[in-house]
This record gives C-alpha cells, structure tokens and sequence, in this order.
C-alpha cells in the first residue's frame, strides 16, 4: 500500500499528556469559548449530555447551565482521572461502545474527537453509537475541520502544505454523510477562537516530531527532522501565526 493513509504514523499518548495537555492547547480561554459554542447548539430543556473523549475536562467542567446534568467518557485513564478531580462524573470507555443505555441522553457533544479517528470505519461507529445513546430529538455537538482550521495562511502553512493529508477524518461533508446513515441529521453550526493555539515555528517543529501532527501531516520524499528543519529556518521562531477559528455542529437524533 502507498499514501499517507499506508504510512506509519506516531500516535499522541494521552496517558503522558495528560499532566501538560491543558497547558499546551490554550487552556482556560480556549476551552472556555468551546464550552461556550457547545452550550448555544443545546436547546433549551436539554437534560443529560455526555462529553465524548473529555479528556482532562477542561471544557467538560463548563458546560454550565441551569437543568443540564454533564457526565463524561474518555479512553485515557489519566485524562480521566484529571475530569474526576475537576468533579466530573467519568467512564473510562471506547467512544464506539459506550456503556449507555439506548436512547438515555438528551445531548453528546465530542470537541476535538473526530479528527483524531484515523482508522477506516471509526468516525462513522462513533457517530453510529452517538445516535443509539441518544433519546430522539436528542442533540450530537462536534467539531468538524478542526485541522484545516489551523491552516491560517502563515509561513508554517506553506512549509506544511506538500505534506498534508488530503483525507481529513473529520471533514464536514464526510461526517454530514456519515451522520445521516446513523439517522443524524444537520441542525446548525457555531464558531468559536482557538485561543493560545496560535502556532510558532519552534511549536510547530516540536508538535512534529512529538507526533502531535500525526493525524493530518504525513511528510513526502523527506524525514519528519528534515521538515522540521525547514520550520526551524523560518523568522521570528517564537512569535505565534494568527490563531484559528474552529467550527461545531450540531445533528439532531431522528
């Protein structure tokens, strides 16, 4: 096999993350205008909602309003356990079995999941399992595009861009069409600021070789070093590249 879908990609550990992970992905404003993006694509009255791949909570923890109960899921045990100290009811479970009842929950929201299921069949399960748990009219909450959106027209960019991945796991259309099959369909969308999540070339060279890219940078005819290297030759190393504006949507449970 050939293409960046063939090749071996390094994968994040979460478990490791996990102490550093709020710190270097925009902590408390970044997750704060996420929560708050999540929150306007809920209807009134929603009930219970479920946090899919919560991580450490960060955003979990604000999903505040008055009548809404918020409970978490994530793979990771040690993200979990950071949720739990923020006092977060969690499950330690795969997004694609949850251990939930069928039409249980009004709401599931997944922030900064979907990009992440690199495998063939993963994202459509996951929205499949989203479908099942929820009542119907109940409301699924995810981000789409998330790394096209860091693709702000910078320097970094254009180092990048021979290297990309010209198959997004979470590409809005994609995840519409798989969505619809699970009896999904599209309801409205919100914007929100990545804030903090602006990218230096000195950042952006070590997330490469951490492997943090790894779901969407696949370098071609050159080493993961090599094009680092090429980061590190870029000006101003420590001054972050315009910050980006993610995207939510919401589908409602037939």
């Amino acid at each position: 096999m050939t293409g960046p879908r063939a090749a071996v990609r390094p994968r994040p550990d979460y478990d490791a993350e996990a102490a550093a992970y709020d710190a270097t992905r925009g902590g408390t404003p970044r997750a704060r205008a996420a929560a708050e993006a999540v929150l306007s694509l809920l209807p009134a009255g929603t009930g219970a909602l479920l946090d899919l791949g919560c991580g450490t909570g960060i955003v979990t923890t604000r999903l505040r309003r008055p009548g809404l109960r918020v409970l978490g899921a994530d793979a990771s045990r040690a993200m979990a356990a950071h949720a739990r100290r923020r006092g977060i009811p969690v499950t330690l479970a795969d997004a694609a079995r949850l251990p939930v009842d069928t039409g249980s929950l009004d709401a599931v929201s997944a922030v900064w999941l979907l990009h992440l299921l690199r495998e063939p069949g993963q994202v459509p399960a996951v929205l499949a399992e989203a479908a099942r748990v929820l009542r119907p009219g109940g409301v699924l909450v995810a981000t789409v595009d998330k790394d096209s959106a860091h693709d702000v027209g910078s320097d970094i960019d254009a180092v990048f861009a021979a290297h990309l991945d010209p198959t997004p796991s979470d590409s809005s259309g994609e995840v519409e069409a798989h969505a619809a099959r699970a009896g999904l369909r599209p309801a409205g969308e919100a914007l929100f600021t990545g804030h903090g999540q602006g990218r230096t070339p000195r950042g952006a060279a070590a997330a490469l070789l951490a492997g943090r890219y790894a779901a969407r940078i696949v370098p071609r005819g050159i080493t993961a070093g090599e094009l680092a290297a090429r980061l590190e030759l870029l000006p101003d190393q420590d001054t972050p590249r315009a910050e980006p504006t993610y995207r939510l949507r919401s589908f409602v449970r037939s």
